[in-house]
């Protein structure tokens, strides 16, 4: 039987269809276009799928452009920029309708030691102790519009374990920090490849609706707005995305309809695995208004 997570990693497996192009489908999330941390995955996949040496992605930025078509596969041009020493560098372009959508540069270093420190980890309740985000989200299942329902409350590849809820109808007001923790929803291959490209496109979720939680609105608020403008990530060292990681999320500011969060993401053993940022618009404007 086909699980959420082998669908998830059939999406991770991209199509090649020329030396450096890559095609890869969707899932839908609920959010009625292509989910960021899809594009983003899959962009960092294709780029490693041209690095022909044992280097893995240790910095990857990219930049949603346009949002993502459901209905098209996308394609994924690569350009090897560099192969040195050390580094590779490697620039991608996704594309839908013959538009380009997202952008992505990734770097990929070969494992070297050196000197070492890092924060100590949030004290927070073990994922054991804390509730999984879906059974909560099933649990108010009539307050979801119908449209919505299905796609909601179905299984999710990832398990979510948020230390300190959100009611996503109606939040309260509260300091602009969350933690949660997450894992694959099954045991993964041993390729770090894969496990990077799970925690990718599990690292876009919730770092955005975050810099909504000083303002008391809703992510689904008709006369929001909301939409990733970026997403950095730098993968600091080896993990495997099946076991548990905390996911420590702030976010310093917002101003000029944008918001920019930040996340740290921690092993269940207290070592700094991933740091993310994000700058995302955040557009308050009266229901019905178009966009200019």
């Amino acid at each position: 039987m086909t699980t959420p997570l082998d669908e998830l990693l059939t999406l991770l497996d991209l199509e090649p269809l020329e030396v450096n192009i890559y095609r890869g489908l969707n899932r839908d999330i609920g959010s009625s276009r292509v989910f960021g941390g899809q594009v983003f995955a899959q962009a960092l996949v294709a780029a490693r799928r041209t690095v022909d040496e044992p280097r893995e992605a240790h910095s990857v930025h990219g930049y949603f452009i346009l949002p993502g078509d459901l209905k098209a596969p996308i394609v994924y041009f690569v350009d090897r920029l560099r192969d040195g020493g050390s580094f590779a560098t490697r620039r991608v372009t996704a594309i839908q309708h013959g538009q380009a959508i997202f952008n992505l540069s990734a770097s990929f270093h070969r494992t070297e030691s050196g000197l070492e420190h890092q924060p100590v980890m949030p004290e927070v309740p073990p994922p054991d102790e804390l509730s999984d985000e879906l059974l909560l989200i099933r649990q108010m299942a009539e307050r979801i519009p119908e449209r919505y329902r299905a796609v909601w409350t179905q299984d999710r590849p990832i398990d979510v374990r948020p230390v300190d809820p959100v009611d996503p109808f109606s939040p309260d007001v509260r300091a602009p920090v969350r933690r949660l923790w997450f894992r694959a929803r099954g045991r993964m291959p041993d390729a770090l490849m894969l496990h990077q490209a799970v925690l990718a496109y599990a690292s876009d979720y919730s770092l955005l609706t975050t810099a909504l939680l000083p303002h008391g609105v809703s992510f689904r608020a008709p006369e929001l707005q909301l939409a990733s403008l970026d997403h950095a990530l730098w993968l600091h060292r080896p993990f495997r995305a099946d076991e548990w990681l905390l996911y420590s999320i702030d976010s310093p500011v917002t101003f000029g309809a944008r918001g920019f969060a930040r996340g740290s993401i921690f092993s269940q053993a207290g070592d700094l695995v991933a740091s993310v940022a994000q700058e995302g618009l955040m557009r308050l404007r009266p229901t019905g208004d178009s966009l200019p």
